[in-house]
C-alpha cells in the first residue's frame, strides 16, 4: 500500500512523498528561493505538520531552478522600515527572529533532514544547511554570509554557523562576506558530500536514503535528540535522560524487531517502506 498523507496548503514550497520520504522543494526561483515570510511560515507549518509522524522518514530539502536558496527576501524585510508606533513590536524584529524559530524547528525535526545545496547557498540559505543532518554540495555551489556587506549582522543565522564549523571560521566568513564554493564547504564541515552532476547527486541520495530506511525510525529521533543536548545541558543531565530514553526504546516495539531481524539475518521490517 503507497503511504499516502495529507500536508498543509503551501504557497512556496513543493512537496512529494515517496517511500518514507518527503522531498520539500522551496520554490520562489524567481528570486532564488529568497525567504519571504510566507515561505518562513510555510517550512514551519511542514515540519510541525510531520513532527510526531514516524511514516515520514526523512526529508530532502533542495530549491527550485538551480539555486537552494539565496537568503532573506531584503524587499519584504525592508519595506517594513517604517518605525513602530509606541507599545508595538518592530516588525523587522519579528520577521528575524522568526527566522531563528524556523531554523530551530527544522534542527529539531524528528526525521533525518537532508539538504541539496546548489546555485545560491548565501546567508538564511546557508543557515539551512547547517541545521540539516546530511548535506550535499554542488562543486559549483557558492555558500556565504553576504549580510555584514549589506549592513546588516547574520542575526539568527551565525549561531547555527558556529555550530556547524566552530567559531573561527565562523568569524572569518561572518566578517569579511567571503564566498566559498561547494569543494571548500566541504572541507570546512557545512556539508558532507559533494556532486558534480545531477546523476552523481541521485547515486549518492539514494545510497544516503537507504541508509537512513535501514534504522529504526523512532530509534533516529531519540538519537537526534540526545545529540542535539550535548553542549546544552549539563553533561550528566544528558546521560541521565539518554539513560531512560535508551529504556524506553528496548521496552518498545523497535528493538525486538531489530535484534530478532539481525539474529535472523534478515532486514527489520521498517527497512521496507512503502
Amino acid at each position: 500500500m503507497t503511504l499516502k498523507m495529507t500536508f498543509p496548503e503551501t504557497h512556496t514550497l513543493l512537496t512529494r512523498l515517496d517511500g518514507g520520504v518527503l522531498y520539500l522543494t522551496l520554490n520562489r526561483p524567481e528570486s532564488r528561493n529568497a525567504m519571504s515570510s510566507e515561505m518562513l511560515a510555510d517550512i514551519e507549518a511542514m515540519f510541525e505538520a510531520i513532527r510526531d509522524d514516524r511514516r515520514v522518514r526523512a526529508v530532502v530539502l533542495r530549491g527550485a531552478g538551480g539555486h537552494f536558496c539565496a537568503g532573506g527576501d531584503l524587499k519584504s524585510m525592508m519595506a517594513g522600515l517604517k518605525p513602530p508606533a509606541a507599545g508595538e513590536a518592530d516588525p523587522i524584529a519579528a520577521m528575524n527572529r522568526a527566522f531563528g524559530a524556523m531554523l530551530r524547528t527544522v534542527q529539531r525535526a524528528p526525521q533525518v533532514v537532508i539538504a541539496v545545496c546548489e546555485g545560491a547557498v548565501m546567508g538564511g540559505g546557508f543557515g539551512l544547511a547547517c541545521v540539516s543532518d546530511v548535506a550535499f554540495a554542488h562543486a559549483d555551489a557558492k555558500f556565504g554570509l553576504p549580510e555584514t556587506t549589506r549592513g546588516l549582522p547574520p542575526a539568527q543565522i551565525a549561531p547555527f554557523v558556529v555550530e556547524r564549523i566552530g567559531l573561527t571560521q565562523a568569524r572569518r566568513l561572518a566578517l569579511t562576506g567571503a564566498q566559498v564554493r561547494g569543494a571548500e564547504a566541504l572541507a570546512l564541515g557545512v556539508v558532507h558530500e559533494g556532486f558534480a552532476d545531477e546523476a552523481e547527486l541521485q547515486h549518492k541520495l539514494m545510497a544516503t536514503l537507504q541508509k537512513v530506511l535501514g534504522c529504526a525510525p523512532e530509534a533516529n529521533a531519540v538519537t537526534k535528540a540526545i545529540l542535539l543536548q550535548v553542549g546544552k545541558a549539563d553533561f550528566d543531565q544528558v546521560l541521565d535522560a539518554a539513560a531512560a530514553q535508551f529504556a524506553a526504546c528496548a521496552r518498545g516495539t523497535e528493538a525486538p524487531e531489530g535484534i530478532t531481524a539481525f539474529v535472523q539475518k534478515r532486514s527489520p521490517k521498517w527497512a521496507t517502506v512503502t
